[in-house]
């Protein structure tokens, strides 16, 4: 059946809210937004009448975001119950709160996790807990630098014990004023999901532990080059390894900034690079045929030995548009490849925002990478101000949805175009 959006128009006369990160405007501190919008939004076939309260408010360090869905059956009239049938689902009215940005000497997050990593990535890289739309979670992020020492944390889930991981690392020279080596580190990971299949009747935990160290060569306000190792193994599975190099450019003034990671892997058997991935949690448990399938299980099936290449370029010019990709790739392995790319617009083209993400997993080639199925995650949203705080916008998602019965996940794709009132604010200090 072809599925179709339409424009509901309606005058705001209150802040409400509907739209994606995007419209925060850089540059301002202690800004807040208020967002609203009405719409219409079509999820698998059905249409609703939306009333969204979506706001994003920083001040100082601190962040916090909502989203409170009201959804409407346009043919019955009832509420979207799938957005409020369980007591959970009150506890994600708050989207996220944070402290920070990763990279602080103190950072925590709590709520949505979008692109969750712990070192290098080489165990978790780009993990997120809002895979299925209906039954997002509260996870944590917490990492703290003190100097000679520091770590990195998560957790996927307050309302359930499910994944849990932890990086700690050390500067052995750190007191010294010797010149790159006194920022040499070592580290280690250890990653572990103690109920992938949501039984605690079975016992199918799966771990990952690991060692890195990492020199930085070049630490300057403008470029900042690091050299670093990677080992990591599953409990009871393989191992493997990786070196790699990562080049940051600041512009001056902050005309520009550019990170890129290139990587070679060297993977044992039974051994799988960054398998919390983006895709982890419709991956961890699936009923196949009516045969329960862990992700775990896949390590089993890799009995050689292998190796691969991992890349990241991220870019950042003049706050107009900012762009991060991943791509990695086992030599000689078909359907082997993962790609993740982030793209921001905030106002490059006058009056013109977009926000757009794409994850795909299992990429045979070139002509494989860019495809709309089981295997993609894909978020596409842009706005034109009409008046300084009226804005029309358009937000298309394709994601997945979870069949409890069957054990299963398909895809689900909502349309949801609105018209919205964006309204800033800042806090001012007296």
């Amino acid at each position: 059946m072809k599925k179709r959006g339409s424009i509901f128009i309606a005058l705001l006369l209150f802040p409400l809210v509907g739209l994606s990160q995007s419209f925060l405007i850089p540059g301002i501190p202690n800004q807040g937004m208020f967002m609203g919008g009405l719409g219409v939004s079509v999820i698998d076939d059905t249409s609703y009448f939306v009333f969204n309260f979506r706001p994003e408010i920083a001040i100082g360090k601190i962040g916090v975001g909502l989203d409170i869905p009201l959804r409407f059956n346009m043919s019955t009239g009832d509420l979207r119950k799938e957005d409020w049938n369980e007591t959970y689902d009150y506890f994600r009215l708050v989207r996220y709160v944070r402290y920070g940005h990763k990279g602080d000497a103190f950072y925590t997050r709590v709520g949505t996790l979008d692109a969750t990593r712990l070192g290098h990535g080489f165990i978790m890289n780009f993990y997120r807990n809002e895979l299925n739309y209906d039954k997002r979670k509260i996870g944590l992020e917490l990492d703290a630098d003190f100097g000679a020492f520091g770590f990195e944390s998560m957790t996927s889930n307050f309302g359930r014990a499910e994944i849990f991981g932890f990086r700690g690392y050390y500067r052995p020279l750190h007191q010294f004023s010797i010149p790159i080596l006194r920022n040499f580190a070592i580290g280690g990971s250890y990653v572990i999901d103690i109920d992938p299949d949501q039984n605690r009747a079975t016992n199918d935990d799966v771990a990952v532990f690991g060692l890195d160290a990492e020199l930085p060569i070049i630490r300057t306000s403008l470029i900042r080059t690091v050299l670093y190792a990677d080992w990591a193994k599953f409990r009871g599975f393989g191992s493997g390894q990786a070196v790699g190099i990562e080049l940051s450019l600041h512009g001056i003034g902050g005309v520009f900034n550019f990170v890129a990671q290139l990587e070679r892997r060297f993977l044992g058997e039974q051994f799988m690079p960054a398998f919390f991935n983006p895709f982890y949690e419709k991956e961890r448990f699936q009923l196949v045929a009516g045969t329960p399938v862990r992700k775990q299980d896949i390590l089993r099936s890799l009995n050689q030995s292998t190796r691969g290449t991992y890349g990241l370029l991220y870019g950042r010019v003049l706050n107009m548009v900012e762009i991060l990709g991943t791509f990695e790739k086992q030599d000689d392995i078909p359907n082997s490849g993962i790609l993740n790319i982030q793209a921001i617009i905030p106002d490059a083209i006058p009056s013109i925002s977009a926000r757009a993400t794409y994850n795909r997993t299992a990429i045979d080639g070139f002509a494989d990478a860019f495809r709309l199925d089981e295997r993609s995650v894909a978020r596409l949203g842009i706005g034109y101000k009409v008046y300084p705080f009226l804005i029309v916008y358009l937000d298309y998602i394709w994601t997945f949805k979870y069949d409890p019965v069957a054990q299963t996940y398909s895809t689900q794709k909502r349309f949801e175009p609105q018209i919205a009132f964006v309204y800033p604010f800042q806090f001012v200090k007296k």
